[in-house]
């Protein structure tokens, strides 16, 4: 099944009770926003807000990286998240964050999870209804799961380099991808891991925030280098925009690619990690 729903879907079962709605807006720090507060100011009616910085491994020093499956059982209760109802994410952007809350819910055991093609963006665009103010979801129990084969540590990536198991797919800009353009977080390496491909997050997102069609992703794959027959797995900068490559080669019936989860302010930041720069 497509990994994205229209806003015509979601505006029809808005109010169902097997329908969940969840607002994950997330910032870069250099974009002074508060996705927090910009949810407080305006949202879809009854959605909850997901935090990728505070639902995360709060002991290690990288950003928004996955908690254990208790912890985000816990959180995922709180928020009103169960299993067994459609759970639809969206962003600010279009499609930009919402893809890393739809991979995260996935790697902790949800399989009713979507995004909203076109965010909150499109949604505001066609004058469907929006609303203010905090949401007080009615808490649920949420047991724990997890499931491995939708992440990758360092040590696994480092492994795939070796083997040549997977190709990785990186969705940082291509000045960043090459080391001209410094890392925007501060003490990183800049260049990108040997016989990594590649492809700007942008690319699958067409202008209006939504995410390309099937034969316009292939072709954009395709002109990367990518062949769609061998394992992938899709890192970023942070986890983030890795998450976008991964729904959108879900489009393409490759619902199981892995993203790696510290990506490259993990790789960037580790002393002996193989990097190499241009091309």
């Amino acid at each position: 099944m497509d990994p994205v729903v229209s806003t015509a879907w979601l505006a029809d079962r808005l109010r169902t009770p097997d329908v969940r709605v969840v607002d994950g807006s997330w910032h870069m720090p250099a974009e002074a926003r508060d996705g927090r507060e910009e949810y407080l100011q305006v949202h879809i009616p009854g959605a909850v807000f997901f935090d990728i910085d505070a639902i995360a491994d709060r002991a290690s020093d990288l950003p928004h990286m996955l908690p254990t499956s208790e912890a985000f059982a816990k959180a995922a209760g709180e928020l009103g998240l169960p299993r067994d109802v459609d759970i639809v994410i969206y962003d600010t952007h279009g499609i930009r964050s919402a893809a890393r809350v739809w991979w995260t819910l996935r790697a902790m055991g949800y399989a009713r999870v979507y995004v909203l093609d076109g965010g909150l963006r499109k949604w505001m665009a066609e004058g469907r209804p929006v609303e203010a103010g905090e949401v007080y979801p009615r808490a649920v129990e949420v047991a724990p799961a997890f499931d491995p084969g939708l992440v990758r540590n360092a040590a696994e990536v480092r492994a795939i380099l070796d083997d040549g198991s997977a190709r990785m797919v990186d969705a940082r800009s291509a000045a960043r991808f090459t080391g001209e353009a410094p890392e925007p977080r501060a003490g990183l390496r800049s260049g990108h891991m040997p016989g990594a491909a590649s492809l700007p997050w942008e690319q699958v997102v067409a202008q209006d925030g939504t995410l390309r069609p099937a034969d316009e992703l292939k072709a954009v794959f395709k002109g990367a280098g990518v062949d769609l027959g061998t394992p992938i797995v899709t890192t970023c900068g942070s986890g983030v925009t890795a998450s976008v490559l991964a729904l959108a080669l879900a489009r393409l019936g490759l619902d199981r690619t892995a993203v790696y989860d510290g990506s490259w302010t993990e790789w960037g930041g580790l002393p002996d990690t193989p990097i190499v720069t241009g091309p």
